[in-house]
This record gives C-alpha cells, sequence and structure tokens, in this order.
C-alpha cells in the first residue's frame, strides 16, 4: 500500500523532471536500475520448494501477441485510421493471437491460466471489476496529466506535484478499507468502490481551461477513494474463492488483468484525443472519462448482482 501510493506521488513528478531534463524516452530507464536491485534482493531470499512443471511457452507467447497486437491497434488506429493496414493487421494477430492462447491452454496439461478458474462466476467478475477499474484510474491519470500540460501550461514537474495530494488519499483509503470491509461485507465494499471511482468519471467532465486549479484538485478526490476502496477488498473476495493452491494464480490474473486496463484504457484515451486532431482536446477528454465511467457502471452492477454475499 504504502509502496503502491509512493509510487502514485513519486512517478509522475520524477516523469517530469527526466521528460523535461533528458526527453521522454528517459522515462523508460527507470526500470533498469529498479530491476536490478529487484535482482539483487531476490538473490538474497530462501528458495521456494520446487514444484517442477512443464513450462507453457505457446501460452505465453500467445498471450502476449495477442495483448501488445490489441495495444498497437487501439494506440495507432486514432493516428493512422481504424481500417489502416498496420491497424487491421495488429488487430488480426491479436485475434488470432488470442483463439491459439485458448486452444493451448485447453490442451496443456499445466496451463499458465487453467480455463477451469474462469469459469468460477466471482472469479470472472473479479478479473472485469479490477480492468474497469484500473482502466478508470489510469485512463484518468492519463488525460489529467496531459490536460495540467497541453491546456493549462504546466511543466511536466508541476502537473506530477498535481498527483501529490491524490497519494496520500490512496493511503489512508487502503488502510482503511479493510476496516470497512470486516463491518459491511467484501461485497458491498467492492460495488461502494467502483460506485465512487464512476462518478468520479462523471464529476471530472466539466473540466474546462478556466477550471481553477483548486477546484481540479478537489474534483479528483473520488477517484483516489473509489480506487483505494475498492482493490483491498476485491483482492481479498477472489482469494477467498478459488482453492489455496490456484491462489498465486488467481492473484496473478487479477493483477495482469488490472494492467491490462490500465494499458489499454491510455491507449485508447491517447487514440481518442489523437483522432480530434488538436493539441488536446477537451471533447475528446470527455469522451474517454464517459467511456470509463459508463465501464464501472456496469462492473458496479456485475459485481452487485453476482459476487457472493458476505
Amino acid at each position: 500500500t504504502v509502496g503502491g501510493s509512493a509510487a502514485v506521488a513519486v512517478g509522475p513528478v520524477l516523469g517530469g523532471l527526466l521528460t523535461e531534463g533528458a526527453g521522454w524516452r528517459a522515462v523508460f530507464l527507470l526500470n533498469l536500475p529498479v530491476g536490478a536491485v529487484i535482482l539483487a534482493l531476490l538473490a538474497r531470499t530462501a528458495r521456494s520448494p520446487r514444484r517442477p512443471a512443464p513450462l507453457d511457452l505457446v501460452g505465453q507467447v500467445s498471450a502476449v501477441l495477442a495483448l501488445g497486437g490489441l495495444a498497437f491497434a487501439v494506440i495507432e488506429g486514432g493516428h493512422l485510421g481504424w481500417t489502416s493496414a498496420p491497424v487491421l493487421a495488429a488487430a488480426a494477430v491479436a485475434v488470432g493471437s488470442g483463439a491459439l492462447f485458448h486452444a493451448a491452454e485447453k490442451r496443456h496439461r499445466a496451463p499458465m491460466v487453467p480455463l477451469a478458474l474462469l469459469r468460477r462466476r466471482p472469479v470472472a467478475v473479479a478479473l472485469a471489476v479490477g480492468f474497469a477499474v484500473n482502466a478508470g484510474f489510469y485512463g484518468v491519470t492519463f488525460l489529467l496529466g496531459l490536460y495540467y500540460q497541453q491546456l493549462r501550461g504546466m511543466s511536466g514537474v508541476g502537473a506530477g506535484l498535481m498527483f501529490v495530494p491524490l497519494a496520500a488519499i490512496i493511503t489512508g483509503t487502503n488502510l482503511l478499507s479493510p476496516r470497512l470491509a470486516e463491518r459491511v461485507g467484501r461485497r458491498r465494499v467492492v460495488v461502494l468502490g467502483q460506485a465512487v471511482l464512476a462518478l468520479a468519471m462523471f464529476v471530472l467532465l466539466p473540466l474546462d481551461a478556466d477550471t481553477p486549479l483548486w477546484l481540479a484538485l478537489v474534483l479528483l478526490v473520488p477517484t483516489g477513494v473509489g480506487g483505494a476502496v475498492a482493490v483491498p477488498a476485491l483482492t481479498a473476495q477472489l482469494i477467498d474463492s478459488v482453492p489455496g493452491e490456484r491462489a498465486g494464480t488467481a492473484s496473478g490474473l487479477l493483477n495482469s488483468l488490472r494492467q491490462t486496463g490500465g494499458a489499454l484504457s491510455v491507449a485508447l484515451f491517447g487514440a481518442l484525443l489523437a483522432g480530434a486532431g488538436e493539441t488536446f482536446s477537451l471533447p475528446g477528454m470527455r469522451v474517454g472519462l464517459l467511456v470509463a465511467g459508463l465501464t464501472l457502471c456496469a462492473t458496479t452492477a456485475l459485481a452487485a448482482w453476482l459476487l457472493p454475499r458476505d
């Protein structure tokens, strides 16, 4: 919780510093020292008990190709046109690789993603909710980062500093979420968090070039509260709905779908802004917020209806 909140606070500011000082490509270099530190720490940890299992190479490669093709198609669709050859080719790769992934997981004796797990209703709902929550949160972060810089004329560092209060809100709310779940139940907390996050998308719709910056900060509060309330309870709900030996797989699936939702929302919202043909388009931003808000409304209803009562 603390690490994630720190990343929300430090990441945009550090990214702004790197972008202004060395160009936007420099932000990708951050992965190198962080990765080196993680590898050094892992080398000192005790080894886990070995459980030999054959490598699901086809499943892993096809999953990467499917997600990569989908992301490329969404990103470039707004720039090159949705019927352009590269976009259609990427979409075909995504569809074909997805079909190959499904077939590989059905036949492999130790699949990376056991399909029977996805047929469990609580698991499927939790994955859909995780996707929508991250899509809304990271979509808003992406849109407002551009809003602050391209429409309000702020520097990269200044725009990054606008997200520091959001990190503080997430930290505090994350710590309160488990206590709230104990009192009213995890399903209600998951539903409540999504409803607040959906509301956050809609309250940001009136933003324009003349909105006071203090008001923009206030309107961002529900974004931090909604996601921070929903995710801890959602994770606990998912883990409790699968056998113990599948807990790691289920948790990995949830994290994968959450990050996929964030990546695709940034790609989609970027395509909406690019398709508008302007440096920054308020109508494009509002369409993105509406898409995220309506998606969250749908998964809120899904969770309220299909998640087990506790």
